[in-house]
């Protein structure tokens, strides 16, 4: 049984993919901040639920060492969690960093432990080709017209980390993941985006990678992209 770990899963492209990894088997722990929703969450599509806040070192401890001791493994972590930041200004940035891109270095060394257990471990950072200097420089790309420096910025830095994981843990997969402009909380302001079924689809490919599969790369559902 595949032991498996997202953040920020109690909606959007997480709970998707976690729904689509519990069909495919998966012992799913959907990470939430919020209790409620994310039980409710994890209930609707017969996974587990464990509180994770990824802001938070003493959280993020209390959800590994549950899933230590009633798995003693993990073999995939999918890191989701995000936030966007419209404003810019300090403490914009700092929340928007502490989540998307701190947040990514607590989880996944918190993690690392249990994923050195697994015979075949895959991590998975959900990023954004918003963080490509070779997309929003291209006229030809949508993102060049997107206006968004902090999430962009923290999403260069997430793609970056799963470069630098990659390197430093040669025995574990680490992909970054472009999933797709879709329609989920993240992007209600800006309105579209296309289901979140088809964006976590992504996700859930690289989640269950072979042994054989990519590490250190930005992908989106066509292959690598240049950033």
């Amino acid at each position: 049984m595949t032991v498996t770990l997202i953040t920020g899963a109690n909606k959007g492209i997480g709970l998707e993919t976690a729904r689509q990894l519990a069909a495919l088997g998966h012992t799913v722990y959907v990470g939430a901040r919020d209790t409620e929703r994310g039980e409710k969450a994890a209930a609707d599509i017969g996974a587990r639920f464990v509180q994770l806040d990824v802001t938070d070192d003493a959280s993020v401890a209390a959800a590994v060492s549950r899933i230590e001791a009633e798995e003693g493994r993990l073999d995939v972590l999918v890191n989701n969690a995000g936030i966007i930041g419209t404003e810019v200004d300090g403490p914009t940035a700092l929340r928007v960093f502490d989540t998307n891109v701190v947040g990514i270095v607590r989880v996944t060394e918190a993690a690392l432990p249990l994923l050195r257990a697994s015979d075949h471990a895959v991590v998975v950072i959900v990023s954004s080709s918003m963080g490509s200097f070779w997309a929003v420089t291209n006229p030809d790309r949508p993102e060049y017209s997107v206006d968004s420096p902090l999430y962009a910025a923290s999403k260069s830095a997430a793609t970056m980390l799963t470069v630098q994981y990659a390197k430093s843990e040669p025995t574990i997969k680490f992909n970054a993941l472009e999933p797709g402009y879709t329609d989920t909380d993240l992007t209600a302001a800006m309105g579209g985006g296309r289901p979140v079924e088809v964006s976590a689809r992504t996700v859930v490919e690289l989640a269950t990678i072979g042994a054989d599969g990519p590490t250190g790369t930005l992908r989106d559902e066509t292959g690598i992209l240049p950033w």
